[in-house]
């Protein structure tokens, strides 16, 4: 049997500069390419039978034999899902469940942030101003509040054992999983979602960026949502209406919010979500942590090592739906 060749699409990472050499040594069945520009990827694409990176329409057209695409990330970037892509007969697998630990982490950081009412509490801080809040109602008591988790995937749910941790009600919504989830009170449908917003006193979004997901968090459901709720975002920026979660904090619908995904990145220096005390954001950094880059590795060892033997691939994609 011939030699399967991977090409390692442009432009690259320097953490994964030797990410080449260890395919090969690893999958000796396996001639891996490394292209510096679009060009050279082009021409490598004419021989390929798997790609690793981003593959747009213009290098797609090229690639006549590819059978596999492995995605860089667990929810890589919009554009990605192109209509020449998902027409495609290749399968795509990705990244998910890499930095599951460090995402929770993060999530659970902003939540107890929130809950205790660290944003303005650092505020002052940044002024050196004492400045106490002893009203028992400035605060959420975690034990007995109802945390909403909008997808319950290997973040979600390690989101909501850790919150049951803390004596938290967890319901999740999902559009794919059920039955019971560790930390869980129950685990419910997507189209659950308008039925219990009006009861959790959180809701947290891990779902990635989908055509169902995108803009989920419009002005319609935060009507919907429970007044004073707290809503944090860790999935993906366009899942939430930036300019409709603005409206409900600055109409006192909502008690705070903490996100770390927006609709644009940057967020724009002068955008009012910014100056809110009542507001926590991070810089897209919930996946930061030890390891990332070996994990990475060795979700495409893996799967190049199933490609060239004829096994199922892990992490598979439906490309229609993104994930």
């Amino acid at each position: 049997m011939s030699p399967a060749t991977l090409v390692l699409l442009p432009p690259h990472d320097p953490a994964t500069a030797g990410w080449r050499a260890r395919l090969e040594q690893a999958v000796p069945e396996l001639v891996v390419l490394q292209p510096e520009t679009q060009e050279e990827a082009a021409q490598a694409l004419a021989e390929a039978d798997a790609a690793y990176g981003t593959l747009p329409a213009d290098l797609l057209a090229h690639a006549g034999r590819l059978r596999w695409l492995q995605a860089p990330q667990a929810g890589p970037p919009p554009g990605f899902y192109h209509p020449a892509l998902v027409a495609h007969p290749v399968q795509v697998t990705n990244m998910r469940d890499t930095y599951t630990d460090h995402v929770a982490a993060h999530a659970l950081a902003l939540v107890l942030a929130l809950a205790r009412g660290l944003p303005r509490y650092a505020r002052e801080q940044a002024r050196a101003r004492w400045a106490p809040d002893w009203d028992p109602g400035a605060v959420l008591s975690m034990g007995e509040a109802t945390a909403l988790v909008v997808g319950v995937g290997a973040i979600g749910a390690e989101v909501g054992r850790l919150l049951a941790a803390f004596g938290t009600r967890v319901v999740g919504v999902d559009a794919r999983r059920g039955g019971p989830v560790p930390g869980f009170a129950e685990v419910l449908p997507a189209d659950a979602l308008d039925r219990q917003l009006p009861e959790a006193d959180l809701v947290i979004l891990t779902v990635p960026h989908t055509p169902a997901t995108e803009g989920l968090l419009d002005a319609r459901r935060l009507a919907l949502a429970k007044p004073g709720a707290y809503v944090v975002n860790i999935g993906r920026g366009p899942i939430v209406r930036l300019d409709d979660l603005t409206a409900a904090l600055a109409e006192g619908r909502l008690a705070g919010a903490a996100l770390d995904v927006f609709e644009t990145e940057p967020l724009p220096a002068d955008h009012p979500l910014w100056r809110r005390p009542d507001v926590l954001i991070t810089p897209h950094v919930g996946g930061v942590g030890p390891h990332g880059e070996e994990r990475r590795f060795a979700v495409l060892l893996e799967n190049a090592r199933r490609f060239v033997a004829g096994r199922e691939l892990i992490n598979l994609v439906d490309k229609s739906e993104w994930y």
